[in-house]
C-alpha cells in the first residue's frame, strides 16, 4: 500500500490523506473498492483489519484495487459540510480520492464499492446515500444509517451524532428514505445494494442503528421490511449470527443484515470477513460490469422501442409493430423479435427472439403503453387486432423518434410503478446534480 500525494482537486480537510493499494497483478479495467478506517484509526491500521479479512488477498487474487483513506480520528458523518455533494468536508475528500484512483488507474467507474467499521461503516452509508450514481454496493461494519443526526444536534463539530450512536433516534421506513434520498435530492436512478454487519451487544454503536439501517436501505430499495430468507445459527468469527436477506424483482440479493449475536462492536472477531463482503460486493466477479446490474439488465431483454418497435421482456426483445423500427433502445425488431442495439435506450444486450410471429400483445384492440412485466422491469407493449392496427402503431414509433430521442423509459423498483423518466446523469463525478 502507499501513500497518494496529488490527488485532491478542491479544498478539503489539510489531515485526510490518500492511500492505494494496486495488486500484482491488477485486473484490466480494475474495480475499486473504498475501505474506510474506524474512529481513531489509519490507513494502516484498517488495511491491517482487511488483511486479517481476507479481502487483501480477495484483492491480490481478483485484481482489483483498493484506495484507503486516513484521518487518524474519527470521520465526519454529521455535519452539512459532509452531508453536502462536494462541500468540501470529508466526504468530499475521499470521492476525490475514488475520482483520482479511477484515472490514475484506468479503472472501472461502473465497478466502484465501499467498506468500513464503526466511523468507516458510518462513512459507507453515508456515502451511499450521497453517491448512488458512484456506488454499487456497499459493506458497513458497526455503522449508522445515512444521515443521522437528532432534532437538536447541528454537527457543527464533526465527528457522529452521538444521540445516533446511543440507539435513540429512531424513525418509520419511509422517514429514514427520506433523509437517504434528501442527501441526493435530483437523483432517481438505480440505489446500491447495502450490507449491514452489527453486533446486539455493541456497547460503543447501540444495535438500534443495525435495525434502524434495515428500516432505512429496505425503503430506499423499495423493499418490505420482511427478509425474503433468515438463516440462523451463521458461523461470523467465533460467534454465531442470525442472517437477514432481501432481493428485488429480479431475484438478485440486495440487501444482507447479519447480527452477530453476543458480537461486541465491530464485531471485532469478524471485521472484513471476506466469505460474506466480496460476494456481496460482487468482486469475485471479474466482467466488465456489477454483477447485479449484468443480471437484471439482461433479464430486462435488449432495447426498449418508442411506439410500437422494440420492446424490451425478460430474456429477450419481442416484436411490436411487424417491422417497426424501435426507438430509444437503439435497435430494430420485426415479428420475429430483433436485437438490441447499443444506443442510448438500451437497456442490456439483447435476448433471444421471441416465438416467430407473436407479439407482445394478445389478439384484440390495439394497446400500447409501458407497462410493469411480471418480473417488475419495464416493458412496452403494443398489440394489435388486424394489419391496419399495426400499421398505425409503426407509424407513431417513427414519428416519436426526434421527441424521445434523449430519454429512455425506466423504472422504479416497485412492479407496480412505472414511468418514463429523463435519463440520469451518466457522468460518474457530476460536480452538482
Amino acid at each position: 500500500m502507499q501513500e497518494v500525494s496529488d490527488w485532491t482537486t478542491s479544498a478539503v480537510p489539510p489531515d485526510v490523506k490518500m492511500h492505494v493499494y494496486v495488486p500484482d497483478a491488477v485486473a484490466d479495467n480494475p474495480p475499486v473498492l473504498l475501505l474506510v478506517h474506524y474512529c481513531g484509526g489509519t490507513a494502516q491500521a484498517v488495511f491491517g483489519q482487511a488483511q486479517g479479512g481476507g479481502v487483501v488477498e480477495a484483492a491480490d487474487r481478483y485484481g482489483f484495487i483498493m484506495v484507503v483513506p486516513s484521518s487518524g480520528r474519527c470521520w465526519d458523518v454529521v455535519s452539512n459540510k459532509t452531508r453536502t455533494r462536494d462541500g468540501g468536508g470529508d466526504s468530499d475528500a475521499i470521492m476525490q480520492m475514488v475520482e483520482h484512483a479511477l484515472s490514475t488507474h484506468q479503472a472501472n467507474e461502473e465497478r466502484v464499492y465501499v467498506t468500513g467499521d464503526s466511523s468507516g461503516g458510518m462513512m459507507t452509508e453515508l456515502l451511499l446515500g450521497l453517491h448512488p450514481e458512484v456506488f454499487k454496493a456497499g459493506s458497513a461494519f458497526a455503522g449508522m444509517p445515512a444521515g443521522c443526526r437528532a432534532a437538536g444536534e447541528s454537527g457543527d463539530g464533526g465527528g457522529y451524532s452521538g444521540a445516533c450512536a446511543g440507539g435513540s433516534v429512531t424513525h418509520t421506513p419511509e422517514e429514514w428514505a427520506e433523509i437517504a434520498r434528501s442527501l441526493a435530492p435530483d437523483y432517481a436512478g438505480r440505489r446500491p445494494r447495502v450490507q449491514l454487519v452489527h453486533g446486539d451487544a455493541d456497547d460503543i454503536i447501540k444495535y438500534p442503528n443495525h435495525t434502524e439501517a434495515i428500516k432505512q436501505w429496505s425503503a430506499v430499495l423499495g423493499l418490505s421490511t420482511t427478509p425474503a430468507t433468515t438463516d440462523m445459527d451463521v458461523p461470523l468469527g467465533t460467534h454465531q449470527a442470525t442472517r437477514q436477506r432481501w432481493k428485488n424483482d429480479c431475484g438478485y440479493e440486495v440487501l444482507d443484515a447479519l447480527t452477530s449475536l453476543g458480537g461486541d462492536h465491530g464485531p471485532s472477531d469478524a471485521l472484513f470477513d471476506a466469505k460474506f463482503v466480496i460476494p456481496f460486493l460482487g468482486l469475485d466477479d471479474t466482467g466488465p460490469r456489477d454483477p447485479e446490474v449484468a443480471k437484471c439488465e439482461a433479464g430486462n431483454g435488449g432495447g426498449g422501442g418508442a411506439g410500437g418497435g422494440a420492446a424490451g421482456a425478460s430474456g429477450g426483445a419481442q416484436g411490436g409493430a411487424s417491422g417497426g423500427a424501435g426507438t430509444g433502445g437503439g435497435g430494430a425488431s420485426n415479428s420475429n423479435g430483433g436485437t438490441g442495439g447499443s444506443g442510448p435506450g438500451n437497456v442490456g444486450s439483447g435476448g433471444g427472439p421471441s416465438a416467430a410471429g407473436t407479439t407482445s400483445a394478445s389478439a384484440g384492440a390495439p394497446t400500447s403503453g409501458a407497462v410493469p412485466a411480471s418480473d417488475g422491469s419495464c416493458t412496452f407493449k403494443a398489440g394489435y387486432s388486424n394489419p391496419f392496427g399495426a400499421y398505425l402503431v409503426a407509424l407513431a414509433a417513427l414519428l416519436s423518434i426526434g421527441a424521445r430521442r434523449s430519454n429512455r423509459t425506466r423504472c422504479a423498483p416497485h412492479p407496480n410503478r412505472c414511468a418514463a423518466q429523463p435519463e440520469p446523469l451518466r457522468s460518474v463525478f457530476p460536480r452538482k446534480l
